[in-house]
């Protein structure tokens, strides 16, 4: 039964299950108009299956440019594997220190993405790692100095908008010094507000000077800044830092409303409308169809009774709206991906990545270069596993 279409399902980018949009469910999404969708790995086979899915989600929606995302970070956070590049985890590119390499690096990777037809890249990461980082960040961060991780994430931003792909800085206003990881709990920075504004907002103001289109937000809490619930609904992070202080004029985007920091503390439905009040976007629901319907009713409710909160949804919607219009997805022919995905160039930057492995001891979060182990066929041996699909 299809859902009843509602504009403020606009706001939504939603996961779903399986590898085909031909479902009761990914139907029901697009018929109740969401604005994009979020790919896992759950949803990935293959380039072709992959490009024809893409494709598909498009035709499902012939009225509205979709936002199509992707984590592909590199390392562990890696959606798509081979034969598309397998890039090593960003830590070694913080080893390295190479803004030009990071911005070929950012290239190429989003070069592949559009060719399948995505149009959103949930990196770079700019969490700055400190000896209590959650390890749930560990080796995706680009490294311990605040001023290193700006440079390098403001060149890895630059290769991705070259190609056409919506960068997006996570996780604003930093990860880097908690210890408890998000998908389970809701953790707490412990900094006060100068440490802080010192070692992890400047990233992120890098990010901004160098055109970054979207951020994503933290789900953890800064009782030093004065806010005591995740950054994700704060007003004074996501409006009065975020845009009055530094100026961001771009999309923001929720980390997925469905993680037990926000679902330990309260239903997606009113994350949902906090996000908003708060300064926010779009609002990833990664899972389930119900949680996606009930966040666009709690939206209809409070836009019904405020029209306060319908003049926030509206302008959010806009920011939306142009981000999908500014990046088209503009997916390569079918019988061009071979030519196109993990090519010599590609494969031979990750190689000038992986030359040292990072390993993550667990007691302190700290990531340290030791010799590359190199298996048999000349290749990083990867030591780490995701440990959830989402």
């Amino acid at each position: 039964m299809a859902s009843p279409k509602d504009p403020l399902a606009g706001l939504v980018l939603a996961g779903f299950e399986g590898p085909s949009a031909q479902t009761d469910e990914v139907a029901q999404l697009a018929d109740l108009g969401v604005g994009g969708f979020v790919l896992f790995g759950r949803n990935i086979e293959s380039p072709q299956q992959v490009h024809t899915l893409l494709a598909d989600l498009v035709s499902m929606s012939p009225d509205k440019d979709l936002l199509l995302a992707v984590d592909q970070e590199g390392g562990r956070v890696a959606r798509l594997r081979a034969p598309l590049t397998e890039w090593p985890p960003m830590a070694e590119l913080g080893v390295k220190n190479d803004e030009n390499l990071a911005r070929e690096v950012g290239r190429a990777m989003a070069t592949e993405l559009r060719a399948l037809g995505f149009n959103v890249n949930f990196a770079p990461v700019l969490d700055v790692l400190c000896s209590e980082t959650t390890p749930a960040i560990g080796d995706r961060s680009l490294g311990e100095d605040p001023a290193r991780v700006g440079r390098l994430g403001a060149a890895l931003i630059a290769g991705i908008e070259s190609a056409g792909i919506l960068s997006c800085a996570k996780h604003f206003p930093g990860h880097g010094h908690v210890a408890e990881d998000s998908h389970l709990e809701l953790p707490s920075c412990p900094l006060d507000e100068e440490t802080w504004r010192r070692d992890h907002l400047a990233p992120f103001s890098e990010a901004i000077s160098a055109g970054v289109g979207s951020l994503m937000t933290a789900h953890v809490k800064y009782p030093g800044l004065g806010v005591h619930q995740a950054a994700t609904l704060s007003r004074s992070l996501m409006t009065g830092v975020l845009r009055d202080e530094l100026g961001f004029a771009g999309v923001t985007f929720s980390d997925d409303l469905g993680m037990g920091a926000i679902t330990a503390t309260g239903s997606v439905g009113n994350a949902a409308i906090g996000s908003i009040e708060a300064g926010v976007d779009g609002l990833l629901v990664c899972r389930h169809l119900n949680a996606v319907q009930e966040v666009v009713s709690r939206l209809r409710e409070r836009v019904d009774a405020d029209p306060e909160f319908e003049r926030r949804c509206r302008q959010s919607l806009e920011r939306l709206h142009k981000a999908a219009h500014d990046h088209p997805s503009r997916p390569s022919a079918p019988d061009q991906l071979k030519l196109l995905l993990g090519t010599e160039s590609h494969q031979a930057l990750a190689a000038q990545l992986a030359k040292v492995e990072l390993s993550l001891d667990p007691t302190e979060g700290h990531s340290r270069a030791e010799p590359a182990e190199v298996d048999a066929g000349g290749g990083m041996k990867d030591r780490t596993r995701q440990k959830r699909d989402d």
